[in-house]
C-alpha cells in the first residue's frame, strides 16, 4: 500500500471508531440518571466520613448543585460520551489492531489477540481502581475544610473530575503493556529496563503528580505504586521472553 492508501485506511478506521463511540453514547444518554447515581457514590461515601457540622444539611446532603443553566445539559453530554467511550473500547482497540496487522509478521499477529485482551483488562482495572480510591481522595481533600467550610460541589466540575481521574488511571495502567510491547519488538531489553529503574521510578512519580487531577499526595502515591509494580512485572515478562 502507498502512503496515501495507508492514510485513507487510517481515516476509515478513525471514522468507524467515532461512529461506534457515538452509537454507544446513546446507551449513556438512555441510562443517564442511573450512571449519574453511580458517579455520585464516591462523593456520598466521602461525605459520610466527615463530621456532621462539615456536611451539607437538608435537601443538599449528598447532592450536587449547578451554577449555570447549561450545566445540566453539559453534564448529560459528558456522562453519555464517557459511557460511550467505555463501552466502545473493545471495538476501538480492534480498529487499531486491524490497522497495524498488515505490517506484522505471522508470529506477531498471534500475539495480537492477547495484547488487545490484556489492554482491555488493564484499562478496566485502572478505572475500577480509580473508583475504589476516589472516596478516600475526596475525604482527604474535603477534610481540609474543617468546621468552617461546607462542600457544595457543582455537578459540571465534579463529573469532569471523576471522568478525568478514571481516564488517567485507565490509561496509566496500560504502561506495562507498552514496555512489554517495546521489549517484544526488540526496541528495549530487560537489562536496559533494569538499568533505567531509578530514572523510570522518578519519572512515574512526576507523571502521577501531573496526571492526577486531585494533586494530593495520597492519590499520587496510589497511582505511583501500581505503576512501579507493573514496571517490575514488565521486566520479568521481558526476561521470560529472553529480551
Amino acid at each position: 500500500m502507498s502512503i496515501v492508501e495507508h492514510l485513507d485506511e487510517l481515516r476509515t478506521r478513525i471514522f468507524v471508531s467515532l461512529v461506534v463511540i457515538l452509537v454507544m453514547s446513546v446507551v449513556g444518554f438512555i441510562f443517564y440518571q442511573d450512571i449519574l447515581q453511580i458517579l455520585l457514590r464516591p462523593y456520598q461515601q466521602a461525605l459520610a466520613t466527615l463530621p456532621a457540622e462539615s456536611r451539607p444539611s437538608g435537601a443538599l446532603q449528598g447532592r450536587l448543585v449547578y451554577s449555570s443553566p447549561t450545566d445540566p445539559f453539559i453534564t448529560f453530554l459528558k456522562v453519555g460520551f464517557f459511557t460511550g467511550l467505555m463501552l466502545s473500547l473493545p471495538l476501538v482497540l480492534y480498529q487499531v489492531w486491524a490497522f497495524i496487522t498488515p505490517g506484522l509478521t505471522k508470529r506477531e499477529r498471534r500475539m495480537g489477540a492477547p495484547f488487545v485482551l490484556i489492554s482491555m483488562a488493564l484499562f478496566a482495572g485502572g478505572v475500577v481502581f480509580a473508583f475504589a480510591i476516589i472516596p478516600r481522595g475526596l475525604r482527604f481533600l474535603l477534610g481540609f475544610g474543617g468546621e468552617s467550610l461546607v462542600p457544595l460541589l457543582t455537578v459540571d466540575r465534579y463529573v469532569g473530575f471523576i471522568i478525568m481521574v478514571a481516564l488517567s488511571f485507565g490509561l496509566s495502567f496500560e504502561f506495562p503493556l507498552l514496555m512489554i510491547f517495546l521489549a517484544a519488538a526488540r526496541v528495549i531489553t530487560s537489562d536496559q529496563m533494569r538499568q533505567w529503574r531509578r530514572y523510570v521510578i522518578l519519572g512515574l512519580v512526576i507523571f502521577a503528580a501531573v496526571v492526577t487531577p486531585t494533586q494530593d499526595p495520597y492519590t499520587m502515591l496510589l497511582m505511583t505504586i501500581p505503576l512501579v509494580l507493573f514496571y517490575e512485572v514488565a521486566i520479568l515478562v521481558a526476561r521470560f521472553f529472553k529480551r
